[in-house]
């Protein structure tokens, strides 16, 4: 046994597969207990908010301020609202206008917002122009405000007696704070998804139910196969028969059909992550049963089989002391197999809407439907979906090396 498991971790591909998915695991167990947040509660008003670091504005002006004279500062200022992209729309507004292109001084900011300033006129039509497209134009001339202005900006409050505002404290352009005394500030690796939660706290819950579903799936699925292949293979005669009808029936129907049909019928309500888990086990042994049945057809005529048999052992007995050692291996490849296979089919039943209910738990698929549902892929929201994918091909990748490098220390054949 000891030599067995050192022969299994010296195989590099094995090894490496191992270390993905431990590395998995323990992200998936250690995250929650330093982010002990509910992975669906709503946290931003808002869909699909960019990765980034977010800070309390209210928090950051009561916060003492510094003074940097950092000299890039206003051009970084003017970029991020006026970057290549708007200076482009801001002439084709112009030119729509009527305005020479060769009038309109791109680079040159102060000219062009002059230009922009002087001629913009939110309540033209043009012809050809959506009414979308307008609003834009509108929201562009609105953030343009005030773009080259040198002073700070003004904080007032009204007074309780007078009615009147009065200037409470003044924000210069050169003010700073430390982020680390901003009380309130919240770092959103992967942003939010369309109903505003935290898409990292997320994934990691999705991450650990899907594993949930695929490992009690692979259990269900290895179980009826690893007993239908025994039986029929070493009984053979009448069973056989009756286990390969079965088999064979179950293999003529697509087994994503069966499960498409199996978890429609149970309705939503009822689909929870362990119910679909055991939808898709009972829907996954197919090919496990033919595969040990083989295998066991060709080990039960074997000399040390025979000696058992003429010993007086029962067949329970057989199966479990002379067959099942010698095919052991190959049921824990099964295993991996189908743990990977639970996930996928899992992943893919939820992207057609039939996955587990969506007010319990977020698995990966459940993740998948809700970027798809919300067009995350056609708005350009990449967070809300590539990294999804990610794990889902990290997940059976590791998997799959596992499976390799155990096929490779216990197949002859392909050993080096």
């Amino acid at each position: 046994m000891k030599h067995t498991i050192n022969e299994i971790f010296r195989s590099p591909k094995f090894v490496t597969g191992f270390v993905i998915l431990m590395l998995m695991l323990l992200v998936v167990i250690i995250y929650p207990l330093l982010v002990p947040a509910d992975p669906l509660e709503i946290i931003a008003m808002g869909t699909f908010f960019e990765p980034g670091v977010y800070v309390n504005v209210y928090d950051s002006i009561g916060s003492k301020a510094y003074t940097l004279n950092l000299s890039d500062a206003q051009q970084k200022r003017i970029d991020s609202r006026l970057g290549e992209q708007e200076r482009l729309d801001m002439q084709e507004w112009l030119v729509t206008l009527g305005i020479p292109e060769e009038d309109i001084e791109l680079e040159d900011t102060e000219k062009l917002l002059e230009l922009w300033e002087n001629n913009y006129d939110p309540t033209l039509r043009f012809k050809g122009m959506t009414n979308a497209r307008r609003k834009y134009f509108g929201r562009l001339d609105v953030s343009l405000e005030g773009l080259l202005a040198s002073e700070g900006v003004i904080i007032a409050l009204e007074d309780e007696e007078t009615g009147e505002l009065a200037q409470k404290d003044i924000v210069e352009q050169n003010d700073y704070v430390n982020i680390g005394q901003v009380p309130n500030v919240r770092v959103l690796p992967l942003g939010t998804d369309n109903f505003g939660r935290d898409m990292l706290t997320e994934l990691v819950s999705a991450t650990a139910t899907s594993l949930e579903i695929g490992i009690v799936a692979g259990l269900i699925a290895t179980l009826i196969g690893l007993t239908l292949g025994l039986l029929a293979g070493y009984v053979g005669g009448w069973l056989d028969d009756i286990i390969m009808f079965i088999t064979n029936l179950f293999t003529v129907i697509p087994s994503f059909v069966l499960l498409v049909l199996i978890s429609y019928s149970i309705g939503q309500e009822q689909r929870g992550a362990v119910t679909v888990a055991v939808v898709i086990g009972f829907t996954s042994w197919v090919w496990t049963t033919r595969a040990v049945r083989a295998q066991v057809i060709s080990l039960r005529n074997r000399d040390h089989v025979n000696l058992s048999k003429l010993s007086g052992h029962s067949i329970a007995y057989v199966i479990v002391a002379d067959i099942l050692p010698y095919i052991a291996s190959y049921v824990v490849m099964a295993f991996i197999l189908q743990i990977s296979s639970g996930i996928l089919a899992e992943a893919s039943l939820s992207i057609l809407g039939l996955g587990p209910k969506t007010t319990e738990v977020p698995t990966l698929g459940l993740m998948m439907n809700w970027a798809m549902i919300y067009s995350a892929h056609i708005l350009g929201k990449w967070w809300a979906y590539f990294p999804v994918i990610g794990v889902i091909a990290l997940v059976s990748f590791s998997m799959n090396l596992m499976n390799t490098g155990l096929d490779q220390v216990f197949n002859p054949a392909l050993r080096e």
